[in-house]
């Protein structure tokens, strides 16, 4: 199953009063694993970048004015995101812009299918703080290099954040247990999931990529505590 996390960063915060998208961000990933793949594009607006938007992520335009137009990058954006669902932290904002910026230089809109991951952590957390930043540390996700907005560092999070998210429901489905839903996730039982014996679809160098993507969740995530059960399997 492939899926594509996306962000953009926008000149604004409406594309109908003129505001244009800046910088494009996607990560691929298979069956909740990030593949190593993935696209980056800043993007020249074609007019100025408010002081308001500057200062929540940094781009100017004397730094994306040598960039290129949306419509000379929109080919190759366009084949990397394929047919594939799309997950974004408000997606219908990012989707949004991107249409808008498709529309204007003659391509259809994207018809992808879209996941919120704001409206899953709103169902999972109801009443309590979905943003980026607060899921990272419920998670126990280091964001200390987002100092600002960065369509690059919050597809990396956010490919984290929903990773952690739907562990938590996949969880829950699997054991058919209200008290799993209620449970913390680091508190999950994983006895009762470790023993499925599922044939590996990973080749060598994606097990390397999963590995590697797995240190950097902290050692209290789910994956940790999977890798951990099936080493002390394999020593018994």
């Amino acid at each position: 199953m492939r899926q594509i996390v996306l962000d953009t960063e926008t000149t604004g915060l409406r594309p109908s009063e003129g505001h244009r998208v800046i910088e494009i961000a996607a990560i691929e990933i298979i069956d909740y694993l990030p593949t190593g793949k993935n696209y980056q594009q800043y993007i020249n607006p074609q007019r100025d970048v408010p002081e308001t938007s500057f200062k929540v992520h940094g781009l100017s335009y004397e730094f994306l004015k040598d960039k290129p137009l949306f419509e000379q990058i929109v080919n190759d954006f366009l084949e990397f995101v394929g047919k594939d669902p799309i997950i974004a932290h408000n997606v219908d904002f990012d989707i949004g812009f991107l249409n808008h910026e498709l529309n204007a230089c003659g391509k259809d809109s994207l018809k992808n299918d879209k996941i919120d991951t704001v409206s899953i952590a709103r169902e999972k957390f109801p009443g309590q703080s979905v943003s980026l930043d607060a899921l990272c540390k419920r998670f126990a996700i280091d964001n200390t290099q987002r100092e600002k907005h960065s369509a690059t560092i919050d597809t990396e999070l956010l490919a984290r954040v929903y990773i952690e998210l739907m562990d938590a429901r996949e969880l829950s489905l699997d054991l058919n247990s209200v008290e799993v839903i209620k449970k913390p996730v680091s508190s999950f039982n994983i006895e009762k999931i470790k023993n499925r014996n599922l044939p590996s679809r990973l080749s060598d160098q994606e097990k390397k990529l999963h590995d590697s993507f797995i240190e950097t969740l902290g050692k209290h995530s789910i994956w940790n505590k999977i890798n951990q059960s099936k080493n002390n399997q394999t020593s018994e």
